[in-house]
């Protein structure tokens, strides 16, 4: 191996060193980063609670449940239980809160805002939302609820800030089963197009931007486009590839003689695509990315879409090498004014992939997907409390990397979750024979209920003739 390398490797390893000055108070700063977000609840019970959850969240539990979370902490079923699904708090001041740090840590004039739709699988039809739709998740039409997410996207770093929980018709038309899984009343049917335009309105002021992007479910909808340039929003939208666009920028088709001036037809973004020649695409570097330049190939075009109410529009087309030696093609509209650099126009069209990372993280090391909750206040508080858990992991990431830089959120995440681990005395005999009582005499109230309910008298397991 050359020196040179033989240096930066060295290098490299050096800023791979984990101090154990890392540790010290991680906790201590996990409790204090709560402290704003517990304060904006009422009860001072609610604001233990809100410290546990999130500390729950945080942990190694294998399902981050309400009632993994309150034996975790040593408290009782019920009252985590009451504290996410029942008690009387609001989560959108939360929220709020939440969009302030991320807004004051990370903003910049010219960041972005963008939209993904997620599903959850779910079994049964009593969890709010739930009905047989695509999950992107798993790739195909299933048994799932569907939340809309937004996050801010900057140069440095990205974040989930707000959410919103789809509702199909067949829920809203349907006041009986809005009523038991708890709907606010009057609630009306949205589509998810409109979802998103609700967090941007409330939202929108208080997150620094210049730009909007969204996967090509949020691009199709002429309606979303029009809202956007009516609140004269910027955006970068991807779009399906057989999206049907007249290229303005090509010449007008061969005059045959017949008939006034022709104009060029209506085609397939993919088939404009291919049509070009290779002199048109321009290789524009994304970022810096963990190996290596991220470097993709990008075109833009004047363009007329065929459903997008007589507007032109900017039709970008970017292309990324796989190990397979083939491209991957992504397509997006925008409303991007002349001049709007490719580069940039490649820059928010990639943010959209930083929203997927967020919510991979969020899911993987804050509990997002790890639910059991069947009611609307519930959904939106835990996943609010997710949201503030992978918050806190982004804003310590950043702290500690100015001393390890290569350290990671996963890695932040874990030893973490150790350290909570020791703090609860999760593995001593103690804790452990507490949490086996607490499962057992959950079984045990629920085989008396069921006994009593029908008015027998349940026995004893030691009297049990098995």
């Amino acid at each position: 191996m050359e020196e040179r390398f033989e240096a930066r490797l060295r290098e490299m390893v050096d800023q791979a060193q984990v101090s154990e000055d890392v540790l010290k108070g991680m906790v201590s700063r996990l409790t204090r980063f709560v402290e704003p977000f517990a304060a904006l609840l009422v009860e001072p019970e609610q604001r233990d609670h809100a410290v546990e959850y999130v500390r729950g969240l945080l942990s190694k539990l294998k399902h981050k449940t309400g009632e993994s979370i309150a034996y975790l902490n040593d408290v009782g079923r019920q009252s985590i239980q009451k504290f996410i699904g029942s008690a009387p708090w609001d989560h959108q001041p939360l929220v709020q809160e939440l969009s302030r740090q991320v807004s004051c840590a990370i903003g910049e004039p010219d960041g972005v805002i963008v939209f993904d739709p997620s599903g959850f699988e779910k079994k049964g039809n009593s969890s709010v939302g739930v009905a047989r739709q695509w999950c992107g998740r798993v790739g195909k039409v299933t048994n799932c609820q569907i939340g809309i997410y937004m996050a801010y996207v900057a140069r440095q770093e990205h974040a989930l800030v707000d959410m919103r929980l789809y509702l199909p018709r067949e829920w809203t038309n349907d006041r009986k089963r809005c009523k038991a899984a708890g709907v606010p009343k009057g609630t009306k049917f949205q589509t998810r197009h409109a979802l998103a335009l609700e967090m941007l309105a409330e939202q929108g002021d208080q997150l620094p931007h210049r730009w909007i992007a969204g996967d090509d479910e949020m691009g199709r909808s002429i309606e979303f486009r029009r809202a956007l340039r009516e609140r004269n929003e910027l955006y970068v939208l991807d779009v399906p590839w057989n999206t049907r666009i007249r290229d303005l920028d090509a010449g007008p088709p061969e005059d045959t003689g017949r008939g006034g001036r022709k104009k060029r037809p209506f085609e397939r973004g993919r088939q404009l695509m291919e049509a070009l020649p290779e002199s048109a695409w321009e290789k524009v570097l994304v970022r810096d990315a963990e190996k290596g330049p991220l470097e993709v190939e990008a075109v833009q075009r004047r363009a007329l879409p065929q459903r997008g109410g007589g507007v032109e529009e900017v039709f970008l087309v970017t292309r990324e090498l796989q190990a397979n030696g083939t491209y991957k093609h992504d397509y997006h509209l925008s409303n991007a004014p002349e001049g709007t650099p490719l580069s940039e126009l490649v820059r928010v069209s990639t943010a959209e992939h930083r929203i997927e990372e967020c919510l991979e993280r969020t899911k993987g090391e804050a509990g997002l997907a790890d639910y059991q909750v069947r009611t609307w206040n519930a959904w939106h508080r835990h996943q609010t409390l997710s949201l503030i858990a992978a918050w806190f992991l982004i804003e310590e990431t950043r702290r500690e990397k100015k001393q390890t830089p290569a350290l990671t959120v996963p890695r932040v995440a874990d030893m973490l979750g150790s350290l909570l681990d020791r703090l609860l005395e999760v593995n001593t005999s103690k804790a452990i024979t507490r949490r086996s009582t607490c499962w057992l005499e959950r079984n045990e109230r629920a085989r008396f209920y069921y006994h009593h309910s029908r008015k027998l008298m349940p026995p004893l397991k030691n009297k049990l003739k098995l």
